[in-house]
């Protein structure tokens, strides 16, 4: 069997490695390992949404990285916003122990992480949620992490997701505007397309 980095328990064997990358003016810390969503260096969809975080007004309340992997998303939310709950989650028991390893690594100490498929274990509202889905994972995967977004957000909150043109932005744009009533693309970078809609 293929294992892949939305499998709950990969059985690839481990090889860990780290490396640190400047996220927001944030020098972070990850290791990383075999069965894990972009091990050698942080992706180039997740920089590109991070890059909007600084731009974006909040209201009050803790904030979600759904589908964390080992964290460079939420980290860096945790970084930036020091007095908020960040709360991290994903499927994969190896991410999830990494990105609970790179928080303590990296002294943030406002992190909680949580095993969870999609929302079926995160039992609060959310300010902002942020996603790099994992497009591998099926299209009807993707889908329930967008529209099912709105019911884990307080009113005002605000859902962000990066995807490829190619791999599907301009359908979860659509799917985006009708769960919400809005979508605006708030940056565009090499064919990735950073999609926010508000509740």
């Amino acid at each position: 069997m293929t294992e892949y980095y939305y499998s709950q328990n990969p059985e690839v064997a481990s090889d860990q490695q780290q490396f640190s990358f400047e996220l927001l003016g944030h020098t972070l810390k990850f290791t990383t390992d075999n069965g894990v969503f972009s091990k050698r260096t942080v992706d180039y969809g997740s920089r590109v949404l991070i890059g909007t975080i600084p731009a974006q007004k909040l209201v009050a309340g803790p904030l979600l990285d759904l589908g964390c992997g080992y964290g460079p998303i939420g980290l860096t939310l945790a970084a930036q916003f020091p007095k908020r709950q960040i709360v991290l989650s994903d499927v994969n028991e190896r991410a999830l122990a990494l990105a609970q390893k790179n928080a303590q690594d990296n002294q943030l100490t406002n992190v909680q992480v949580i095993e969870s498929a999609g929302y079926t274990k995160l039992d609060q509202q959310f300010a902002g949620i942020w996603t790099n889905p994992p497009i591998r994972a099926g299209k009807q995967v993707v889908n329930d992490m967008l529209t099912t977004a709105s019911a884990h957000l307080v009113p005002g909150g605000q859902l962000f997701a990066v995807l490829q043109k190619k791999q599907g932005a301009p359908s979860a744009k659509k799917l985006m505007q009708a769960t919400f009533g809005n979508c605006d693309i708030i940056q565009r970078d090499k064919g990735y397309y950073i999609l926010r809609s508000q509740n």
